[in-house]
């Protein structure tokens, strides 16, 4: 699934590493369609509970920190086969801090918006 590069060896990496690294890459989609859900909802079902602009802010956070997720996620399962095939040493991976990061910025914002609505 990797390019072949000229001058570098590549082998194919033992099968369960290759699943392990692909359900790793399913559990952050998962998450990533979490929150787009979760986007989804709070613009459809929290009107009641939250002013307009906070409201959409919110939304638009869990969607726009779904769009990374999906990225990133992709990204690090792709670096993750090369890494293998070429018995190298596995990349680091900033994906948890901007995970982390945006669920704080979700219950910053929601909270403000049940606090001051």
């Amino acid at each position: 699934m990797s390019e072949p590069e000229t001058g570098v060896e590549q082998r194919e990496p033992d099968y369960r590493f290759t699943l392990a690294n692909e359900r790793t890459f399913l559990a952050w989609i998962r998450t990533a369609l979490g929150l787009l859900a979760g986007g989804v909802a709070v613009d459809q079902l929290a009107a009641s509970v939250a002013n307009g602009s906070a409201r959409i802010a919110v939304s638009l956070t869990c969607i726009g920190l779904s769009i990374a997720l999906t990225s990133g996620a992709y990204s690090r399962w792709r670096s993750i086969q090369r890494a293998m095939r070429r018995d190298r040493s596995l990349p680091s991976f900033g994906l948890i801090r901007i995970l982390a990061t945006g669920t704080i910025v979700i219950a910053v914002l929601a909270g403000s918006a049940i606090v001051f609505s």
